[in-house]
Protein backbone atom coordinates (compact mmCIF):
# COMPACT_ATOMS: atom_id res chain seq x y z
CA UNK A 1 0.00 0.00 0.00
CA UNK A 2 2.53 2.09 1.22
CA UNK A 3 5.82 3.47 -1.25
CA UNK A 4 9.14 1.84 -0.32
CA UNK A 5 11.39 4.30 1.94
CA UNK A 6 13.91 4.43 3.63
CA UNK A 7 14.66 6.53 7.21
CA UNK A 8 17.26 7.01 9.39
CA UNK A 9 18.73 9.83 11.32
CA UNK A 10 21.76 11.04 13.94
CA UNK A 11 22.12 13.01 16.89
CA UNK A 12 23.71 16.15 16.10
CA UNK A 13 27.27 15.65 17.87
CA UNK A 14 29.23 17.51 16.14
CA UNK A 15 32.37 16.28 13.84
CA UNK A 16 32.30 13.00 12.57
CA UNK A 17 34.96 10.27 12.89
CA UNK A 18 35.89 6.98 10.83
CA UNK A 19 33.93 4.87 13.03
CA UNK A 20 30.02 7.14 11.98
CA UNK A 21 31.50 6.42 8.74
CA UNK A 22 32.21 2.62 8.90
CA UNK A 23 29.40 2.25 11.26
CA UNK A 24 26.77 4.07 9.43
CA UNK A 25 27.26 6.38 6.93
CA UNK A 26 28.92 4.42 4.33
CA UNK A 27 25.84 1.94 4.63
CA UNK A 28 23.96 5.33 3.76
CA UNK A 29 25.71 5.96 0.72
CA UNK A 30 24.76 2.58 -0.37
CA UNK A 31 21.21 2.83 0.68
CA UNK A 32 20.93 6.05 -1.36
CA UNK A 33 21.44 3.99 -4.55
CA UNK A 34 18.70 1.37 -3.80
CA UNK A 35 15.96 3.21 -1.92
CA UNK A 36 14.26 6.66 -1.61
CA UNK A 37 16.11 7.61 1.25
CA UNK A 38 15.69 9.99 3.95
CA UNK A 39 18.21 10.93 5.98
CA UNK A 40 17.58 13.67 9.47
CA UNK A 41 19.50 15.20 11.46
CA UNK A 42 17.64 14.47 15.13
CA UNK A 43 18.01 17.51 17.27
CA UNK A 44 15.49 17.29 19.59
CA UNK A 45 16.52 13.63 20.49
CA UNK A 46 19.96 15.50 21.57
CA UNK A 47 17.91 17.38 24.11
CA UNK A 48 16.72 14.28 25.82
CA UNK A 49 19.92 13.67 27.27
CA UNK A 50 21.79 17.10 26.86
CA UNK A 51 18.81 19.07 27.56
CA UNK A 52 20.86 21.57 29.65
CA UNK A 53 23.66 21.97 26.84
CA UNK A 54 21.73 23.82 23.90
CA UNK A 55 23.90 25.86 22.70
CA UNK A 56 26.45 23.54 21.24
CA UNK A 57 23.38 21.78 19.15
CA UNK A 58 23.21 24.26 16.10
CA UNK A 59 26.97 24.23 15.27
CA UNK A 60 27.02 20.31 15.92
CA UNK A 61 24.46 19.86 13.01
CA UNK A 62 26.20 22.04 10.82
CA UNK A 63 29.43 20.15 11.15
CA UNK A 64 27.59 17.24 11.53
CA UNK A 65 25.76 17.84 7.88
CA UNK A 66 28.81 18.76 6.14
CA UNK A 67 30.98 15.59 7.11
CA UNK A 68 27.96 13.68 5.75
CA UNK A 69 28.24 15.22 2.41
CA UNK A 70 31.62 14.86 2.69
CA UNK A 71 31.70 10.90 3.28
CA UNK A 72 28.90 10.73 -0.02
CA UNK A 73 25.14 11.08 1.17
CA UNK A 74 24.13 12.92 -2.46
CA UNK A 75 21.45 14.90 -1.74
CA UNK A 76 20.38 14.29 -5.35
CA UNK A 77 19.74 10.74 -4.12
CA UNK A 78 18.84 11.33 -0.70
CA UNK A 79 16.25 13.81 1.21
CA UNK A 80 18.33 15.21 4.00
CA UNK A 81 16.27 17.69 6.53
CA UNK A 82 16.50 18.76 10.37
CA UNK A 83 13.82 17.04 12.52
CA UNK A 84 13.13 20.41 14.54
CA UNK A 85 12.70 22.02 10.98
CA UNK A 86 9.05 19.90 10.15
CA UNK A 87 6.95 20.50 12.89
CA UNK A 88 4.79 17.83 12.24
CA UNK A 89 6.98 15.07 13.98
CA UNK A 90 5.75 16.54 17.20
CA UNK A 91 2.35 16.66 16.57
CA UNK A 92 2.15 13.23 15.77
CA UNK A 93 4.37 12.39 18.70
CA UNK A 94 1.83 14.25 21.08
CA UNK A 95 -0.98 12.14 19.48
CA UNK A 96 0.42 9.53 19.78
CA UNK A 97 0.90 9.80 23.38
CA UNK A 98 -3.07 10.37 23.79
CA UNK A 99 -2.84 6.78 23.55
CA UNK A 100 0.33 5.03 24.05
CA UNK A 101 0.20 2.72 27.58
CA UNK A 102 2.67 4.06 29.87
CA UNK A 103 4.07 0.25 30.63
CA UNK A 104 5.27 0.29 27.12
CA UNK A 105 7.62 3.31 27.52
CA UNK A 106 8.93 1.94 30.77
CA UNK A 107 9.50 -1.58 29.42
CA UNK A 108 11.98 -0.32 26.18
CA UNK A 109 15.20 -2.02 27.20
CA UNK A 110 17.66 1.26 26.81
CA UNK A 111 15.56 3.13 29.04
CA UNK A 112 16.96 1.54 32.51
CA UNK A 113 20.34 1.19 30.41
CA UNK A 114 20.83 4.88 29.94
CA UNK A 115 19.91 5.82 33.02
CA UNK A 116 22.43 4.26 34.98
CA UNK A 117 25.28 4.81 32.12
CA UNK A 118 24.37 8.36 32.37
CA UNK A 119 23.68 8.17 35.92
CA UNK A 120 25.46 11.75 36.46
CA UNK A 121 22.50 13.29 34.94
CA UNK A 122 19.02 13.58 35.71
CA UNK A 123 17.11 11.55 33.70
CA UNK A 124 13.94 11.26 35.05
CA UNK A 125 12.13 13.97 32.50
CA UNK A 126 9.23 13.35 30.38
CA UNK A 127 11.28 13.86 27.34
CA UNK A 128 13.58 10.66 28.03
CA UNK A 129 10.61 8.55 29.16
CA UNK A 130 8.72 9.54 25.50
CA UNK A 131 11.96 9.51 23.50
CA UNK A 132 11.32 6.16 22.02
CA UNK A 133 7.82 6.95 21.26
CA UNK A 134 8.92 10.57 19.53
CA UNK A 135 11.34 8.10 17.49
CA UNK A 136 8.36 5.77 16.51
CA UNK A 137 6.63 9.10 15.31
CA UNK A 138 9.76 10.05 13.34
CA UNK A 139 9.26 6.72 11.38
CA UNK A 140 5.67 6.64 11.24
CA UNK A 141 5.38 10.46 10.03
CA UNK A 142 7.52 9.37 6.53
CA UNK A 143 5.29 5.44 6.19
CA UNK A 144 8.87 4.38 5.68
CA UNK A 145 8.89 0.67 5.79
CA UNK A 146 13.17 -0.09 6.36
CA UNK A 147 14.74 1.19 9.04
CA UNK A 148 18.43 0.65 9.00
CA UNK A 149 19.10 -0.89 12.92
CA UNK A 150 21.79 -2.99 14.48
CA UNK A 151 20.80 -5.69 16.52
CA UNK A 152 20.77 -4.04 19.68
CA UNK A 153 17.91 -1.49 17.89
CA UNK A 154 15.59 -3.86 17.01
CA UNK A 155 13.38 -3.80 20.01
CA UNK A 156 12.89 0.22 18.90
CA UNK A 157 11.66 -1.25 15.72
CA UNK A 158 9.39 -4.10 17.31
CA UNK A 159 7.64 -0.81 19.72
CA UNK A 160 7.14 0.99 16.48
CA UNK A 161 5.24 -1.45 15.02
CA UNK A 162 3.35 -1.86 17.98
CA UNK A 163 2.18 1.48 18.00
CA UNK A 164 1.02 1.64 14.89
CA UNK A 165 -0.45 -1.46 14.99
CA UNK A 166 -2.62 0.04 18.25
CA UNK A 167 -3.06 3.20 15.80
CA UNK A 168 -4.50 1.80 12.85
CA UNK A 169 -6.44 -0.90 15.51
CA UNK A 170 -7.99 2.11 17.38
CA UNK A 171 -8.55 4.79 14.30
CA UNK A 172 -8.62 2.46 11.00
CA UNK A 173 -11.33 0.30 11.14
CA UNK A 174 -14.37 -0.08 8.03
CA UNK A 175 -17.33 0.96 8.88
CA UNK A 176 -19.52 -1.20 11.00
CA UNK A 177 -16.26 -3.33 11.28
CA UNK A 178 -16.25 -3.99 15.06
CA UNK A 179 -19.93 -5.46 15.09
CA UNK A 180 -19.39 -8.05 12.30
CA UNK A 181 -16.37 -8.93 14.56
CA UNK A 182 -18.23 -9.53 17.50
CA UNK A 183 -20.80 -11.04 15.97
CA UNK A 184 -17.74 -13.33 14.34
CA UNK A 185 -16.47 -14.33 17.53
CA UNK A 186 -19.64 -16.09 19.00
CA UNK A 187 -19.48 -18.15 15.97
CA UNK A 188 -16.27 -19.49 17.67
CA UNK A 189 -18.33 -21.26 20.28
CA UNK A 190 -18.04 -19.90 23.99
CA UNK A 191 -14.87 -21.86 25.12
CA UNK A 192 -12.84 -20.54 22.12
CA UNK A 193 -14.94 -17.19 22.25
CA UNK A 194 -13.53 -16.41 25.87
CA UNK A 195 -9.79 -17.36 25.01
CA UNK A 196 -9.55 -15.65 21.85
CA UNK A 197 -10.84 -12.24 23.85
CA UNK A 198 -8.12 -13.02 26.33
CA UNK A 199 -5.54 -13.56 23.97
CA UNK A 200 -6.66 -10.70 21.85
CA UNK A 201 -6.46 -7.94 24.93
CA UNK A 202 -2.98 -9.69 26.18
CA UNK A 203 -1.99 -8.74 22.79
CA UNK A 204 -3.25 -5.27 22.26
CA UNK A 205 -2.66 -3.92 25.85
CA UNK A 206 0.39 -5.09 26.48
CA UNK A 207 2.12 -6.17 23.44
CA UNK A 208 2.91 -10.07 24.39
CA UNK A 209 3.85 -11.68 21.25
CA UNK A 210 2.92 -15.06 22.33
CA UNK A 211 -0.59 -14.07 22.87
CA UNK A 212 -0.90 -13.10 19.21
CA UNK A 213 0.28 -16.58 18.23
CA UNK A 214 -1.97 -18.89 20.15
CA UNK A 215 -4.69 -16.90 18.99
CA UNK A 216 -3.80 -17.19 15.72
CA UNK A 217 -3.93 -21.15 16.45
CA UNK A 218 -6.95 -20.76 17.83
CA UNK A 219 -8.45 -19.10 14.57
CA UNK A 220 -6.95 -21.35 12.96
CA UNK A 221 -8.45 -24.92 14.68
CA UNK A 222 -11.99 -23.28 14.34
CA UNK A 223 -13.00 -24.88 10.90
CA UNK A 224 -16.27 -23.66 10.82
CA UNK A 225 -15.65 -20.19 10.23
CA UNK A 226 -16.21 -19.00 6.71
CA UNK A 227 -13.31 -16.93 4.87
CA UNK A 228 -14.74 -13.55 5.68
CA UNK A 229 -15.20 -14.48 9.10
CA UNK A 230 -11.67 -15.34 9.57
CA UNK A 231 -10.02 -12.55 8.09
CA UNK A 232 -12.43 -10.35 10.14
CA UNK A 233 -11.19 -12.20 13.26
CA UNK A 234 -7.48 -12.02 11.93
CA UNK A 235 -7.86 -8.27 11.86
CA UNK A 236 -10.02 -7.84 15.20
CA UNK A 237 -6.97 -9.43 16.67
CA UNK A 238 -4.12 -7.26 15.12
CA UNK A 239 -5.67 -4.07 14.70
CA UNK A 240 -6.73 -4.67 11.29
CA UNK A 241 -8.78 -2.05 8.81
CA UNK A 242 -7.50 0.65 7.32
CA UNK A 243 -3.79 1.02 7.31
CA UNK A 244 -3.13 4.65 8.18
CA UNK A 245 0.43 4.27 9.34
CA UNK A 246 2.72 1.65 8.23
CA UNK A 247 4.51 -0.68 10.02
CA UNK A 248 8.21 -0.81 9.58
CA UNK A 249 10.61 -3.42 9.20
CA UNK A 250 13.82 -3.15 10.98
CA UNK A 251 17.15 -3.50 7.65
CA UNK A 252 19.89 -5.07 9.85
CA UNK A 253 22.78 -3.76 9.08
CA UNK A 254 26.48 -5.06 8.91
CA UNK A 255 27.97 -4.55 12.90
CA UNK A 256 31.10 -2.99 11.89
CA UNK A 257 33.37 -2.08 14.78
CA UNK A 258 35.29 0.70 14.04
CA UNK A 259 38.78 0.34 16.22
CA UNK A 260 40.24 3.48 18.08
CA UNK A 261 43.58 4.55 18.14
CA UNK A 262 44.15 2.90 21.68
CA UNK A 263 42.01 -0.84 20.27
CA UNK A 264 38.88 0.10 21.87
CA UNK A 265 35.78 0.74 20.25
CA UNK A 266 36.40 4.51 18.42
CA UNK A 267 34.62 7.14 20.63
CA UNK A 268 34.71 11.19 21.39
CA UNK A 269 34.50 9.41 24.96
CA UNK A 270 37.20 7.60 24.98
CA UNK A 271 39.39 10.47 22.91
CA UNK A 272 40.52 7.74 20.60
CA UNK A 273 39.15 8.91 17.27
CA UNK A 274 40.05 10.35 13.58
CA UNK A 275 38.05 12.84 12.53
CA UNK A 276 36.36 12.34 9.04
CA UNK A 277 38.20 15.34 7.67
CA UNK A 278 41.29 15.04 9.85
CA UNK A 279 44.30 16.98 8.87
CA UNK A 280 46.72 14.61 7.33
CA UNK A 281 49.72 15.65 9.41
CA UNK A 282 47.72 14.80 12.64
CA UNK A 283 46.35 11.51 10.92
CA UNK A 284 49.74 10.40 10.36
CA UNK A 285 50.74 11.51 13.74
CA UNK A 286 48.00 9.99 15.72
CA UNK A 287 48.86 6.51 13.90
CA UNK A 288 52.48 6.50 14.36
CA UNK A 289 52.28 7.11 18.32
CA UNK A 290 49.49 4.33 18.48
CA UNK A 291 50.69 1.92 21.34
CA UNK A 292 51.32 -1.83 19.63
CA UNK A 293 52.12 -5.47 21.20
CA UNK A 294 53.14 -4.40 24.97
CA UNK A 295 55.50 -7.20 24.69
CA UNK A 296 57.49 -6.09 21.57
CA UNK A 297 60.11 -3.50 23.69
CA UNK A 298 62.68 -3.84 21.64
CA UNK A 299 62.76 -3.66 17.37
CA UNK A 300 64.17 -7.21 17.74
CA UNK A 301 61.37 -8.69 20.29
CA UNK A 302 58.89 -10.50 18.13
CA UNK A 303 55.04 -9.61 18.29
CA UNK A 304 51.73 -11.15 17.95
CA UNK A 305 49.67 -8.92 15.98
CA UNK A 306 46.33 -10.51 17.69
CA UNK A 307 47.34 -8.24 20.93
CA UNK A 308 48.23 -5.20 18.75
CA UNK A 309 45.77 -2.29 18.31
CA UNK A 310 47.33 -1.42 14.80
CA UNK A 311 46.44 -5.15 13.07
CA UNK A 312 42.72 -4.58 13.73
CA UNK A 313 43.38 -1.15 11.40
CA UNK A 314 45.05 -3.78 8.89
CA UNK A 315 41.73 -5.73 8.90
CA UNK A 316 40.00 -2.82 7.68
CA UNK A 317 42.34 -1.11 5.24
CA UNK A 318 44.65 -3.03 4.00
CA UNK A 319 44.77 -6.00 1.64
CA UNK A 320 45.52 -10.17 2.07
CA UNK A 321 49.59 -9.84 0.75
CA UNK A 322 49.60 -6.98 2.88
CA UNK A 323 47.96 -8.91 5.99
CA UNK A 324 50.22 -12.14 5.35
CA UNK A 325 53.69 -9.36 5.05
CA UNK A 326 52.57 -7.96 8.47
CA UNK A 327 51.82 -11.43 10.49
CA UNK A 328 55.03 -12.68 9.32
CA UNK A 329 56.89 -9.96 9.96
CA UNK A 330 55.55 -9.24 13.39
CA UNK A 331 55.92 -12.48 14.80
CA UNK A 332 59.68 -13.10 13.68
CA UNK A 333 59.86 -9.23 13.94
CA UNK A 334 61.31 -8.73 10.46
CA UNK A 335 59.57 -5.42 10.22
CA UNK A 336 59.32 -2.99 12.82
CA UNK A 337 56.17 -1.37 13.99
CA UNK A 338 56.75 1.87 12.12
CA UNK A 339 57.14 -0.08 9.23
CA UNK A 340 53.98 -2.16 10.29
CA UNK A 341 52.21 1.30 10.35
CA UNK A 342 52.71 2.97 6.89
CA UNK A 343 50.32 1.12 4.86
CA UNK A 344 47.39 1.82 7.64
CA UNK A 345 48.21 5.51 7.24
CA UNK A 346 48.40 5.52 3.51
CA UNK A 347 44.77 3.44 3.89
CA UNK A 348 43.09 6.15 5.74
CA UNK A 349 44.30 8.72 3.89
CA UNK A 350 43.31 7.52 0.62
CA UNK A 351 39.67 6.89 2.27
CA UNK A 352 40.08 10.22 3.50
CA UNK A 353 41.20 12.41 0.62
CA UNK A 354 37.70 12.25 -1.72
CA UNK A 355 35.69 13.55 1.74
CA UNK A 356 38.49 16.31 2.43
CA UNK A 357 37.62 17.28 -1.87
CA UNK A 358 33.75 16.80 -1.13
CA UNK A 359 34.03 19.00 1.87
CA UNK A 360 36.09 21.62 0.37
CA UNK A 361 33.19 23.71 -1.51
CA UNK A 362 30.90 23.60 1.54
CA UNK A 363 33.32 24.84 3.75
CA UNK A 364 34.25 27.72 1.03
CA UNK A 365 30.73 28.33 0.73
CA UNK A 366 28.00 27.51 4.47
CA UNK A 367 25.23 28.60 2.18
CA UNK A 368 25.46 25.97 0.32
CA UNK A 369 24.80 23.49 3.06
CA UNK A 370 22.08 25.40 3.81
CA UNK A 371 20.68 25.35 0.74
CA UNK A 372 20.44 21.80 0.93
CA UNK A 373 18.64 21.24 4.23
CA UNK A 374 15.77 23.80 3.48
CA UNK A 375 15.03 22.29 0.32
CA UNK A 376 15.13 18.71 2.17
CA UNK A 377 12.99 20.33 4.64
CA UNK A 378 10.30 21.50 2.46
CA UNK A 379 10.56 17.56 0.74
CA UNK A 380 10.27 16.05 3.75
CA UNK A 381 7.24 17.89 5.09
CA UNK A 382 5.27 17.53 1.99
CA UNK A 383 5.33 13.87 3.04
CA UNK A 384 4.73 14.86 6.70
CA UNK A 385 2.03 16.62 5.92
CA UNK A 386 0.04 14.38 3.99
CA UNK A 387 0.72 11.81 6.99
CA UNK A 388 -0.88 14.35 9.27
CA UNK A 389 -3.75 14.62 7.31
CA UNK A 390 -4.98 11.26 7.59
CA UNK A 391 -3.93 10.81 10.84
CA UNK A 392 -6.26 13.88 11.91
CA UNK A 393 -9.39 13.00 9.72
CA UNK A 394 -8.82 9.46 11.50
CA UNK A 395 -8.71 10.61 14.89
CA UNK A 396 -11.74 13.02 14.37
CA UNK A 397 -9.44 16.79 14.25
CA UNK A 398 -10.44 17.12 10.61
CA UNK A 399 -11.74 20.74 10.68
CA UNK A 400 -11.92 21.26 6.98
Amino acid sequence: MFAEKVLSGMRPTGRLHLGHYHGVLANWIKLQHEYPCLFFVADWHALTTAYDEPGTITQNTWDMVVDWLAAGVDPAQATIFIQSRVPEHAELHLLLSMMTPLSWLERVPTYKDQQEKLSHKDLTTYGFLGYPLLQAADILIYRADKVPVGDDQVPHIEFTREIARRFNHLYGREAGFEEKAKEAVKKLGTKRARLYEELRIRYQEKGEADALEQAHAVLDEAQSLSHGDRERLFGYLEGGGKMILAEPGALLTHASRMPGLDGQKMSKSYGNTIALREDAAAVQKKIRTMQTDPQRVRRTDPGDPDKCPVWQFHQIYSNDAVRDWVQQGCRSAGIGCIECKQPVIEGVLKEQEPMRERARMYAEDPQLVKSIIADGCEKARKLATDTMRDVREAIGLDYS
